[in-house]
């Protein structure tokens, strides 16, 4: 249920709402009650039972003020939380998971095992990948949270692209113009709507390794670039709509204000 998808992402700032800490379990009863009442009309908004008018606070043993919670939760109910996730159909993550394979396949077949550049070359693309994802995921708590994990996936990659770099340098490979006829023809692979590690497999299975280090460092920048430009929006969009607890103040003041003009 939607409901239930919504209060896990945001029980924690519920509870800090409710002086509770982390009672998940309270807060988790304390919904029951208020889902029966949304549902069915079981509970008054003070808490007592419409059919015997025993107290509910004492069937569900909460040591919580009813009221308030029924206001955070109700506007919960209302949707205050934006939509989030939804992480795959982002280019960026598209083309860091692209970016993550090849890293893969390049160090098992170019670099040592036995060196130590393979796990951070590794990790690196695989910070860059999960990043986006957890990043996707918090955005519909935290707006500041997901900038964060954006530009930390950005930071990851760039800490992947010198070493491609370094690996042409020291074994005194060129590097593509981002202009020439190479590096434009990786771009224009980059193009095709279906484009997938499949795209390029042929490519990095054929090739020697100083060319295949040159297709992913211009996959990276094109990575790069689509991150910059996500973090630029997600930049707009928090000085625009503000971040969750901005929200739900303002969700609980509405609420209490149409509960008011409803009593007058």
């Amino acid at each position: 249920m939607e409901f239930w998808g919504r209060l896990a992402l945001i029980t924690r700032e519920t509870a800090s709402f409710l002086g509770t800490g982390e009672r998940l379990s309270r807060t988790y009863i304390l919904v029951r009650c208020y889902q029966d009442q949304a549902a069915g009309g079981e509970y008054r908004t003070d808490g007592t039972n419409k059919t015997d008018g025993t107290d509910a606070k004492d069937r569900c043993d909460l040591e919580l003020d009813w009221r308030v919670a029924v206001s955070i939760l109700g506007c919960v109910s209302e949707g205050f939380i934006p939509p989030h996730g939804g992480y795959e159909e982002l280019l960026s993550f598209k083309k860091s998971r692209i970016v993550y394979d090849a890293t893969v396949f390049f160090c098992e077949r170019y670099v040592d095992k036995y060196s130590r550049t393979v796990d951070q070359m590794v990790q690196a693309a695989r910070s860059g990948k999960q990043n986006i994802i957890e990043g996707s995921r918090a955005s519909g708590t935290s707006r500041e949270t997901e900038i964060k994990l954006t530009n930390v996936a950005r930071a990851s990659l760039e800490e992947l692209l010198e070493d491609y770099r370094d690996y042409l340098r020291v074994r005194g490979h060129e590097l593509w113009d981002k202009n020439s006829k190479q590096a434009l023809y990786v771009r224009k692979i980059g193009r095709d709507e279906n484009e997938s590690y499949e795209s390029y497999r042929p490519y990095f299975e054929t090739r020697p390794p100083e060319t295949v280090a040159n297709i992913i460092i211009c996959l990276i920048h094109q990575t790069n670039y689509l991150l910059d430009q996500q973090i630029k929006r997600l930049e707009q969009d928090f000085l625009k709509h503000g971040g969750l607890k901005e929200n739900m103040y303002k969700a609980r003041l509405a609420r209490r204000d149409k509960q008011r003009r409803g009593e007058d």
